[in-house]
């Protein structure tokens, strides 16, 4: 098959970005900078997330892009945030410490080589079984940001972050379903409030944007276990066409 290089060579350079950006978080927690360090987790997110829109723009696919892109997001999201938490605030735990870090990082991994191997034309798998990994990454990092602008984390006790590393380790790895932000770009009319709504969302992030970044990355986060207590909600067989296509898209997106 002749590759249209100009197709794929764009996705893939956003990919580069998010694996750029995992690299850079590494070296400034070894410069004790865990402030740019969360920084670059979060652009490294944006980039994991606009490679699949460039993709689906781009009519682009490859075993290559899925395999980069799950390289790129173990660095970015898996090493990264556990080197920065154990460097952060893990490190006077000891060995409760380390286990939780590393825990976190095999956790991602797992979370990645099951997301890779998962039969997506199933409705049932048109959203994320488990915590996806770039959310549990944005947990810690939007805690990082938000504990230096904010000045809060001198109120927290200690331990209580400790055990939200293994929470978020947990999770990646659990059979607790989240949803897909992929419902977001259906080709369907909506109601007036909804636009009010975005707008009035997007001032009040860029107000208050530490605040709201760990308060979006946390509601996320507790979102598929609120959920699967309360809700169980299906997907609408309307929804589902549409759903799997991007879906499909999406996971090997270069």
């Amino acid at each position: 098959m002749k590759l249209k290089k100009g197709v794929y060579i764009i996705p893939n350079l956003f990919t580069t970005g998010n694996f750029f950006c995992g690299f850079y978080a590494i070296i400034s927690v070894f410069n004790q900078q865990f402030y740019h360090a969360a920084v670059a987790i979060i652009i490294a997110i944006i980039f994991d997330g606009l490679d699949g829109k460039i993709a689906r723009l781009t009519h682009s696919s490859s075993d290559f892009g899925l395999e980069y892109d799950s390289l790129s997001d173990l660095i970015s999201f898996g090493l990264a945030p556990g080197l920065l938490v154990y460097s952060w605030v893990l490190q006077p735990f000891g060995r409760i410490g380390w286990l939780a870090a590393f825990l976190f990082v095999i956790c991602g991994a797992l979370r990645l080589a099951r997301y890779n191997v998962q039969d997506t034309s199933d409705v049932r798998n048109l959203d994320f079984t488990g915590l996806p990994i770039p959310a549990a990454a944005g947990v810690i990092a939007s805690t990082v940001i938000m504990a230096k602008d904010l000045l809060f984390v001198e109120k927290i006790e200690p331990f209580i972050l400790v055990m939200t590393v293994y929470i978020l380790a947990f999770l990646m790895v659990s059979n607790i379903r989240y949803r897909s932000f992929k419902r977001l770009y259906l080709r369907k009319k909506k109601p007036f409030n909804i636009l009010v709504f975005a707008i009035l969302f997007i001032y009040i992030i860029a107000t208050i944007p530490e605040l709201m970044l760990f308060v979006i990355t946390v509601i996320y986060a507790l979102s598929g276990p609120v959920e699967r207590l309360l809700f169980h909600k299906k997907i609408k067989p309307e929804e589902a066409e549409d759903l799997t296509r991007m879906t499909r898209i999406d996971e090997s997106h270069k």
